[in-house]
């Protein structure tokens, strides 16, 4: 079983380093932080939170601090929001790392509990709070959450990098997982990758960018209307989406292994009649993050 020890951030939270993924879960620049600034600002949970009911799901689960900065979110907002989450987390023995390493002593107390029984038990149930963990292949557990007819107001995308996890941005599984938000419903992820932005599109939704959090790359948000809630891409992110990088990944059958896929995208990459990265780049002269 793969060990998980805390490794300090910026902001004093603490993420861990996964060896099967060769990436941290954050950011050094603060996990915390993350949390709150790419996942709960650009859903507007401020805004959900007025509502009776706000539904959540957090597609890569992880330690659980997405989960956590949205309920304080909401709960600072209105007190008497009932919260519906659920969570996909292919591996549970991270967020029960994240408890018994005590990782959210610099938390609101009150939610210690409650991830505490998200992570040892994937279910919890009070007045206010209706919360389930599905452990497995997030491919597979997205179509139970489809069968539930669960429409989250707020989606949080948030697997490792596309280069290392492939098979979580694929254009098929970005399909499903936009069958799940609501109408009026906010996507967000950290990722501002062509090849994610043209799997969000080619899903129906429209995209904006979100401000950069640690790093010079801005996130993204999606959503099925072209809403003042999207902040514009700038012309050389547009620009960036006519380019070979824009290719995205697939995964017809949505069980394909990671190398698969990334060789069938390098395939396609090949034969298009896209404009090459490096050729737009050495043009263009864009941002480096690109």
């Amino acid at each position: 079983m793969e060990e998980f020890t805390p490794q300090l951030t910026a902001d004093g939270s603490f993420t861990f380093t996964s060896q099967e993924f060769g990436e941290d879960f954050h950011s050094h620049f603060g996990a915390k932080q993350e949390s709150f600034l790419k996942f709960a600002e650009p859903t507007q949970l401020v805004v959900s939170a007025h509502k009776p009911v706000v539904r959540l799901l957090d597609v890569c689960y992880g330690l659980g601090y997405n989960t956590a900065a949205a309920l304080e979110t909401i709960w600072a907002v209105n007190p008497n929001c009932r919260v519906e989450v659920v969570g996909l987390e292919l591996n549970p023995h991270v967020p029960q790392a994240a408890i018994a390493h005590n990782l959210f002593n610099n938390w609101a107390d009150a939610h210690t509990e409650i991830l505490t029984q998200i992570a040892f038990k994937q279910q919890v149930e009070t007045e206010l709070l209706n919360a389930t963990l599905l452990i497995g292949d997030a491919r597979v557990s997205i179509g139970q959450v489809k069968q539930l007819g669960f429409q989250a107001d707020a989606i949080f995308l948030d697997p490792f990098s596309p280069p290392q996890c492939p098979q979580l941005w694929t254009v098929e599984f970005l399909q499903q997982v936009s069958l799940c938000l609501h109408p009026q419903g906010l996507l967000a992820t950290y990722s501002c990758a062509a090849a994610v932005r043209s799997a969000l599109l080619a899903a129906g939704l429209v995209i904006g960018s979100t401000p950069p959090v640690g790093r010079r790359a801005p996130g993204t948000v999606a959503a099925y209307q072209n809403t003042a809630a999207l902040p514009p891409l700038s012309s050389m992110e547009a620009e960036h989406l006519l380019t070979r990088a824009a290719v995205p990944y697939r995964d017809p059958q949505l069980c394909d292994s990671a190398e698969v896929i990334v060789q069938r995208r390098q395939q396609e990459q090949e034969t298009c009649s896209l404009e090459p990265t490096s050729r737009w780049r050495k043009r263009s002269k864009p941002h480096r993050w690109i």
